[in-house]
């Protein structure tokens, strides 16, 4: 059987088949088939309803079209969909199914050489460009959205076929592949590019979104099968991206922004991804804020009227931010790329509107509705800030942000209106990276991301604001964080995985260490015997102990061996004896010669060198207590000589301290912690990876996976007690949605205020 083909739409290829066979092994053909097959079956159901979305949605288009034209498509295409649904879900199975037959030549291929741009020049589709751009984004969005079981994915499909780890473009069942396979088999729909574009929204929405529970099986029975049974992939919170489901009528609009009020009310039908709701009628988010402003105005005293004059058309509007843009690209100090003020923004748009013109001369001011969005966005800036971290590079990304997101919203209201936005979501990406990513300093790690992040924003500040340009950028950061992901998630597996092996390291060396103190209560040793035993031979009992286990017959060894070297057992092979101790004592890391000389100077078997003369046993017992423990690097030796001045005990938990650890304990891995600088005031933030229920060990890692503090649960708890740190609860919207919940809390907030209060409330 092919596994690029179904059949139960249609009969199998024999020479797709027989292509499979020749270049698969028998256990490979049988696991790509399962892979496909949990494929065409877990992705039925979520195409049926990406299809049936999608036809209701353009019934809804064609309602609320203004042209007979644009009607005609709208139906044209949704009776295209309604009867070729069927082909159109046998071809994107087919299309995977090629993906899959061709996965171990994917990573093969050698990279395509292009032309050098000089050597052939080319005139670019728009429309291509557009759906490429769109394809590129989902991906990214999506390889972000699942990286954990991608990761696994991709490592696992990839031992199959004996190929490089799979990612990307590469991986047949990742989101690029998916989301090309949905564009190939829609070419016979034959949509017009703004309805390929919305199939591809609705692709996102109701199939790449809903894939982990397909890619969790697949990933179940690869590794039932044996293939990487230990890889596991640590889950890393997204806070860039994250979006909840869009409201329903009535409920709180779809970031923050209220449901429309007053005369608005009657259009807020369901807040959706676009400018449309289930119902088929927009949300006017704009009019409810403008209402609220309207209102907010009238309830405070002492606002003076706008000023008489002509209202600025949008061209001159565009014009006048273009001119404060490069204005503000010219200078370099701090007070360039500071947050502006509503009322500060209007003053110096004003001035610009009105450059050059006479005193006489009747002044440009802003329409009612162009004074609204500025206020609006200059509020909503004003709320963001508030919620960035203090001392970091996001507040200075955020005012180089203001001006071009507010030429975004003066051009389009559909910057209200729509959640998913690309301006909005691009607003929302960058804040989140650089409040999580970047802490300030200029350090090294740092450079890369804040480099993309300037370049970023300078590209928005110097080209015309449109929706492609704010696609294009969203695409490009989203990628670069996926990859920040990545290397943060390897190094983070990494550090906890040594933290694992440290733990089995200690319990190991704790159990030998129970067993030389029993055989030392009954035999003590003395002399180099004593140095040996205590300070190598221990460890070698560690070591074999973690590789084999106590019960095991190289353990057994090693003890009986401990037993001859302590006269609890008779030695038979004096000279077989001391090969075992050298061979033992190589194994923890000492040198061969120094092995040698303590195994002869303790066992005495066979000729001594007369050349050579042995130390003595004074000095090769000074020299093992100088030995570097096992593992002492990462952990504290467990026995240590009693001469040694052992520290202070720290004092005893208080009842809050103890209340503190055992809710720790409790917390899943992945909780985030900020820690507080006493000297210098710095917050810096640290997750918690990994901590040992034995031990109380824990492992805090920085954003980007390296290893942060070291302490326990209980140095945490006090830490936590004494107000140096606290837990970072996990928030359920993202920077952006919080933004937009403050504006129009605070514009409710001050209209309930200022609103008089009622006869009967102010007599009761």
């Amino acid at each position: 059987m092919d596994v690029g083909h179904d059949r139960r739409h249609s009969s199998a290829s024999p020479q797709g088949g027989r292509v499979g066979n020749a270049r698969w092994p028998a256990r490979t053909q049988r696991l790509l088939e399962a892979s496909y097959h949990h494929c065409v079956e877990g992705l039925q159901e979520p195409l049926r309803r990406c299809l049936g979305e999608f036809e209701k949605q353009l019934f809804a288009l064609a309602e609320r079209a203004h042209h007979a034209g644009e009607q005609q498509d709208c139906f044209a295409s949704r009776q295209h969909v309604l009867q070729g649904r069927t082909a159109y879900t046998q071809r994107f199975m087919e299309r995977l199914g090629s993906v899959f037959n061709d996965i171990d030549r994917a990573s093969a291929a050698p990279p395509a050489t292009h032309p050098k741009p000089w050597q052939a020049l080319t005139l670019v589709d728009p429309g291509e460009q557009e759906v490429s751009m769109t394809l590129e984004q989902l991906g990214a969005r999506g390889e972000v959205r699942h990286a954990s079981v991608l990761y696994e994915l991709g490592h696992r499909l990839a031992v199959l076929v004996g190929a490089p780890p799979l990612e990307g473009q590469a991986l047949p069942l990742g989101p690029y592949a998916l989301a090309r396979a949905c564009h190939e088999a829609s070419a016979e729909l034959e949509l017009p590019l703004p309805h390929q574009l919305l199939l591809l929204q609705h692709f996102d929405q109701w199939v790449l979104q809903a894939l982990a529970p397909l890619y969790d099986i697949i990933n179940a029975q690869l590794q039932g099968d044996g293939i990487l049974p230990q890889l596991r992939s640590i889950p890393i919170p997204r806070h860039v991206g994250k979006r909840a489901r869009p409201a329903t009528a009535g409920s709180t609009g779809a970031a923050g922004e209220p449901a429309a009020t007053g005369t608005a009310t009657a259009h807020a039908g369901g807040a959706g991804a676009g400018p449309t709701g289930g119902s088929g009628a927009p949300i006017e988010v704009l009019e409810s804020l403008r209402d609220l402003l309207a209102r907010q105005r009238a309830s405070q005293s002492g606002i003076s009227g706008q000023a008489v004059g002509r209202a600025a058309s949008e061209q001159e509007l565009q014009s006048a931010l273009g001119a404060l843009q490069q204005h503000l690209a010219q200078v370099t100090d701090q007070a360039g790329r500071e947050l502006r003020s509503a009322a500060r923004l209007r003053e110096e748009l004003l001035a610009q509107l009105n450059v050059g013109k006479p005193g006489d001369a009747p002044r440009t001011q802003l329409s009612d509705e162009q004074g609204d969005k500025v206020e609006l966005v200059a509020r909503l800036f004003e709320q963001l800030g508030q919620q960035l971290q203090q001392g970091g590079n996001a507040h200075q990304l955020l005012g180089s942000l203001q001006l071009p997101v507010l030429r975004m919203a003066v051009a389009d209201r559909g910057f209200f209106e729509k959640r998913e936005h690309p301006a909005r979501r691009l607003l929302d990406t960058v804040t989140a990276a650089a409040n999580d990513w970047l802490d300030g300093s200029d350090d090294e790690s740092n450079r890369p991301l804040a480099t993309k992040l300037e370049q970023l924003v300078s590209r928005a500040s110097q080209e015309p604001p449109s929706a492609g340009l704010y696609t294009t950028l969203l695409a490009d950061i989203e990628h670069h964080l996926a990859l920040l992901t990545r290397k943060a998630q390897a190094a983070e597996r990494r550090h906890v995985e040594a933290a694992q092996g440290r733990e089995r390291l200690d319990q190991a060396r704790h159990r030998a260490g129970e067993l030389m103190a029993e055989r030392f209560a009954q035999s003590p040793p003395r002399g180099l015997l004593r140095a040996l035993l205590d300070r190598a031979w221990s460890d070698v009992l560690a070591l074999t102990l973690l590789r084999h286990g106590e019960d095991s017959e190289a353990f057994g060894m090693q003890l009986a061996i401990t037993d001859q070297l302590l006269g609890r057992l008779p030695v038979g092979d004096r000279l077989q004896l001391q090969a075992e101790v050298e061979s033992g004592l190589q194994q923890i890391g000492m040198h061969v010669e120094e092995a040698v000389q303590v195994a002869q100077r303790l066992l005495g078997a066979g000729k001594p060198d007369p050349a050579v003369e042995l130390p003595s046993a004074t000095d090769l017992a000074l020299r093992l207590k100088q030995h570097q423990r096992l593992g002492q690097l990462q952990s504290t030796p467990q026995h240590e000589p009693a001469a040694a001045a052992q520290p202070d005990p720290a004092p005893a938990p208080s009842p809050r301290e103890r209340s503190i650890e055992q809710h720790l304990r409790e917390l899943p891995f992945g909780s985030w912690f900020e820690f507080v600088d006493p000297g210098t005031g710095t917050i810096a933030r640290r997750k918690l990876a990994w901590h040992s229920p034995m031990s109380g060990r824990c492992l805090l890692v920085s954003r980007r996976g390296q290893r942060g503090e070291e302490m326990s649960l209980a140095q945490l708890a006090h830490e936590v007690a004494s107000g140096r740190a606290c837990e970072v609860p996990a928030q359920p919207e993202s920077l952006l949605d919080r933004a937009w919940r403050s504006l129009t809390g605070s514009l409710r907030q001050t209209t309930a205020s200022r609103r008089p209060t009622p006869p009967e409330a102010a007599r009761r």
